[in-house]
């Protein structure tokens, strides 16, 4: 495992090393992913098996140019309702925080798939990420760069902590602007379905394309269309018990717990110390998500016993932040 800077160089050292079926974690403005070549079976597999993960998780598909979405999807088949909403999303929302879910093109590989006849796909804004996909095949298969079911980094010193030398190399662009993963939305037949939300608040996407419907926990026995479906996911090694928005700081604090507060409360302030960390000092939804996952990370780090996390306010990113808190915590997130 080497850690590389971003030149453009290193850049071009790590897609020749994707075109040779290794493993490169790189950063997206979301989290840092774990990439692999998505034409390729044999490097898919290196992914699922660096990770853990299972096989009935699907990858998403990154691209870096609008016109390589035809190699990745069918976008022929969808009917005229949704080919209209392709064409909003993917001209107002590309490149950004949003995941598309679209009928899949034959030549994807059915381990990206899971074997769904649905893929995934994204178009990402962190120019270190659009550059690698560029010169690489144009398609970079990618889970978020961690261990199945773990914290997602947001550094790349957290990819390095998490999964040494079970990746070929790393691409350090920095910390994650966004900080928690994309919002997956499922436009590939019927109603538009969420079924994670992410980086693009609903919000946005209902102001471009009108109501959608949420499914954000799978039914049981049913294979999941999206990552970040599962009930338990996204947890630090150390338990984590989530408290409604108030009920944190009225509770007796202890040596050996932690505590991820929102926003400050005059109540807690006697209580902060090594192991408090606070989202946001204004309240700020998009630097309480930015901030999420890295503070995790640094509370997981402290041999503590217990992490007890405040949920954020359900609206715009909070719905994202609530979302990690409760399948941390391992519980489903309820539909909105």
């Amino acid at each position: 495992m080497e850690i590389l800077s971003s030149s453009d160089q290193n850049v071009q050292r790590a897609a020749a090393a994707l075109a040779d079926g290794l493993l490169v974690a790189f950063p997206t403005e979301t989290v840092y992913g774990l990439g692999a070549d998505a034409f390729n079976v044999h490097a898919l597999a290196k992914v699922f098996e660096a990770k853990n993960r299972p096989h009935f998780d699907p990858l998403i598909i990154h691209i870096a140019e609008h016109d390589a979405l035809s190699r990745i999807a069918d976008t022929a088949s969808l009917d005229r309702a949704a080919g209209e909403r392709l064409s909003i999303l993917s001209r107002q929302l590309w490149p950004g925080p949003l995941t598309l879910i679209l009928p899949k093109r034959p030549q994807i590989p059915a381990l990206a798939t899971s074997g769904l006849a649905t893929v995934a796909v994204r178009f990402p804004s962190h120019p270190v990420a659009q550059k690698l996909i560029r010169l690489s095949t144009g398609a970079i298969a990618a889970p978020s760069a961690n261990p199945f079911g773990y914290l997602s980094p947001t550094r790349a010193e957290h990819v390095k902590a998490q999964l040494g030398q079970k990746v070929d190399f790393i691409l350090d662009g920095g910390r994650a602007a966004v900080g928690v993963e994309s919002t997956v939305l499922d436009i590939s037949h019927g109603q538009p379905r969420l079924l994670r939300p992410g980086g693009t608040p609903r919000e946005t996407i209902e102001a471009l394309i009108g109501p959608v419907e949420f499914s954000f926990a799978q039914a049981v026995n049913e294979a999941p269309l999206s990552p970040g479906q599962l009930e338990s996911h996204y947890a630090p090694r150390t338990p984590l018990v989530l408290c409604r928005r108030g009920e944190l700081a009225s509770l007796p604090a202890a040596a050996t717990e932690g505590r991820l507060y929102f926003s400050p409360s005059t109540n807690h302030s006697e209580a902060a110390g090594h192991g408090t960390r606070v989202l946001s000092q204004t309240g700020n939804l998009a630097e309480a998500a930015a901030n999420l996952f890295d503070m995790l990370h640094e509370l997981d780090s402290l041999g503590l016993r217990v992490i007890r996390a405040e949920e954020a306010p359900l609206s715009g990113l909070g719905v994202a932040i609530n979302d990690r808190l409760r399948r941390a915590a391992g519980h489903t997130t309820p539909a909105l």
